[in-house]
């Protein structure tokens, strides 16, 4: 084999390392999975909590706990996928998925209920973005953004698709009728998606950056990716719950349900519009400069909608620019471990990344409901949120790591 032969099987420039079907599928079961998994809760859970007599919180409380365990299953995930590849994973997970939406649909009563979201929350760590991640990133490198963006561009979707979906069905039928046809569809898509279009040869990964070369355990023990990680997880934390607490906001500042609603969901295409620049902005900057600019972003937009009061257009437009640097954010922890410490190890060290912010993203939507009360109003826990934001920046500063040579860009 030639030296280009090699390069092509590490790093995916090679025809045999980028199947073709591969992007479409995890296009289609990204958009199916968080749709069915996770953005038809909210859509039923009133319904759910009306027909049980379940408190919100109990079955808020299960939903988050399933996002809580993706977090830690996702680290032992990314592992596997390192050295077995996406297909099994990805095929099993989306097999739990169906299996997991099954025993909700049927649960007599609330612990077979919590339990149902435990088993979704293993499914989640199988089938969200971090393993079609770290299969991108494999398959794709050194050109992988290129592909994170079609797939997080397809899974901003996933609302846009599911919640209405999922609202008519409601209208029709009970929620667990509707949780079973939402099964139905889940398995019909993904199952077969992932068994078949995943099942290419896992390629070789690149060598490790010299300053990784003493492998995947010693990156994560390192300064610099605690503080990225512990970044990530403030900024995390910050922008969930903005995006929970922003209605209560705005009807706060006086707009109706109704624009309050619009002005979430222009946030949706605020997102998906950032994602399309992130490929340009990530060759125009340095990756620590990158990090530090968008987490400082989110913060400033968050800081705006808490001084901002009118009127409802300028609002509007501060929730689309609040979108797009989520958008950006995304797709920043996607790239942060090969930007930073090359693909060898991405599956593992990503999930470890990924694992706090998870978990903070799961409490956010919890802890800003509790902390808006004791500080006078919704204004004021976006001020504190804009806070955590700028702690971040200057925490991601110190994330920068002491080698910046990337062995595979």
């Amino acid at each position: 084999m030639t030296n280009l032969d090699a390069r092509s099987a590490a790093t995916g420039t090679g025809d045999r390392s980028r199947p073709r079907a591969v992007l479409p599928a995890l296009c289609a079961t990204q958009i199916t999975s968080w749709g069915i998994v996770y953005y038809a809760f909210p859509v039923l859970n009133p319904q759910i909590t009306t027909t049980t007599g379940w408190p919100v919180g109990a079955t808020t409380a299960a939903f988050s706990a399933a996002l809580l365990i993706s977090a830690i299953a996702g680290i032992r995930v990314g592992r596997i996928i390192d050295h077995r590849g996406p297909r099994t994973v990805m095929t099993a997970g989306s097999a739990l998925g169906v299996l997991a939406l099954l025993i909700i649909a049927v649960a007599p009563n609330l612990p077979v209920f919590v339990a149902g979201w435990i088993v979704a929350g293993i499914a989640m760590a199988g089938t969200f973005y971090q393993p079609a991640f770290a299969a991108l990133t494999r398959w794709w490198a050194p050109d992988h953004v290129r592909a994170l963006t079609i797939v997080t561009l397809a899974g901003g979707l996933a609302s846009t698709v599911f919640a209405p979906l999922t609202a008519v069905l409601a209208d029709h039928l009970s929620w667990r009728n509707t949780y079973l046809v939402l099964a139905l569809i889940l398995a019909a898509v993904t199952i077969p998606a992932h068994a078949l279009a995943l099942k290419a040869p896992w390629p070789k990964a690149a060598s490790a950056p010299l300053h990784a070369r003493g492998g995947a355990g010693e990156v994560a023990r390192s300064r610099p990716f605690w503080m990225l990680a512990a970044a990530l997880t403030l900024s995390a934390f910050a922008v969930f719950a903005v995006v929970v607490a922003l209605v209560p906001l705005l009807l706060e500042r006086g707009l109706t349900t109704a624009q309050a609603a619009w002005a979430l969901g222009l946030g949706g295409v605020g997102q998906t519009l950032g994602r399309t620049l992130y490929a340009g902005l990530a060759r125009r900057t340095a990756v620590t400069a990158r990090t530090v600019a968008l987490i400082a972003l989110g913060g400033a937009t968050t800081a705006a909608l808490a001084i901002v009061p009118g009127p409802y257009t300028l609002l509007f437009m501060l929730s689309v620019a609040a979108g797009m640097v989520r958008g950006n954010l995304t797709l920043l922890q996607a790239t942060a471990i090969a930007d930073r410490w090359g693909t060898t190890h991405y599956g593992r060290l990503s999930g470890l990344l990924a694992a706090p912010a998870t978990a903070a993203s799961a409490l956010a939507p919890f802890a800003g409901a509790a902390l808006s009360s004791p500080l006078g109003g919704y204004p004021a826990l976006f001020a504190v949120l804009a806070l955590f934001s700028g702690i971040a920046a200057l925490v991601a500063v110190r994330a920068a790591p002491t080698n910046t040579h990337i062995a595979d860009h």
